[in-house]
């Protein structure tokens, strides 16, 4: 599904991503962490082509996102992509959100893509919120407008970057929980986050990075049980109470 080999990036003189190579399979959750500054943003928004690398291969269920002939529109459409800061358009509705990329890029009518919305509002549990603004909505409800606006274009994977960094402590939980629904649904996921009791519920392989390295990565009971590296031990016990 997301095969990574030998990916490498620089901005300017100072590489952020080293020779990353990763695959992830078809139903496969991935979480990626490490400390601050070690890559993992730029590695995941690398996926649809977010962040351009330099050298290597990036493949996603069958495109090439690195081929000149790549078309990113069409992948970004299959290819989910949730931030940090929501990215919702502030002068339209709720609604609206989830319809609009519906209509303009998969050329679903009006009522098709209403219907859509509302669907994936209550799977999100916001389906009473459809004619609001997202500033009359909490930050944890953004976010999941967030999730149902990527949902709603059908992707074959999803990516979160630190999805729930920017939020207060208690709306964290509704975030993740909506996330964890997405991973026992069988969604494909590549997950940056902090959260590590998501990562030992939910992850089935956890890749870790330093310094633009991925220092190991492999299956969630391994990693947190038994890591192989010095600096994923040092990590995992400054993180793990």
């Amino acid at each position: 599904m997301i095969e990574m080999h030998k990916v490498s990036k620089w901005y300017g003189k100072n590489r952020v991503l080293a020779d990353c190579s990763v695959s992830i399979a078809r139903g496969e959750v991935a979480v990626i962490c490490g400390p601050s500054g070690s890559g993992k943003s730029t590695l995941v928004k690398s996926v649809n082509g977010l962040e351009p690398v330099q050298s290597g291969q990036i493949v996603v269920n069958g495109v090439d996102v690195t081929a000149r002939s790549a078309s990113l529109t069409q992948l970004r459409a299959k290819v989910g992509m949730v931030f940090q800061h929501f990215e919702l358009f502030p002068h339209l509705t709720v609604r609206r959100n989830l319809t609009l990329a519906q209509m303009n890029v998969l050329g679903r009518d009006r009522d098709e893509a209403a219907d859509k919305s509302r669907a994936l509002l209550w799977r999100v549990g916001l389906g009473e919120h459809e004619d609001k603004f997202p500033a009359q909505l909490s930050g944890g409800q953004q976010q999941r407008v967030a999730i149902a606006r990527a949902l709603s274009m059908d992707p074959v994977a999803m990516l979160f970057d630190e999805p729930t960094s920017a939020l207060d402590p208690e709306m964290v939980s509704e975030v993740l929980d909506v996330m964890s629904t997405l991973a026992r649904d069988g969604m494909t996921m590549m997950c940056v986050t902090h959260e590590m009791g998501f990562a030992k519920r939910v992850a089935d392989r956890v890749v870790f990075m330093d310094r633009g390295e991925i220092v190991e990565e492999g299956p969630r009971d391994a990693f947190f049980e038994r890591p192989r590296s010095a600096r994923a031990r040092e990590f995992l016990s400054r993180i793990l109470h």
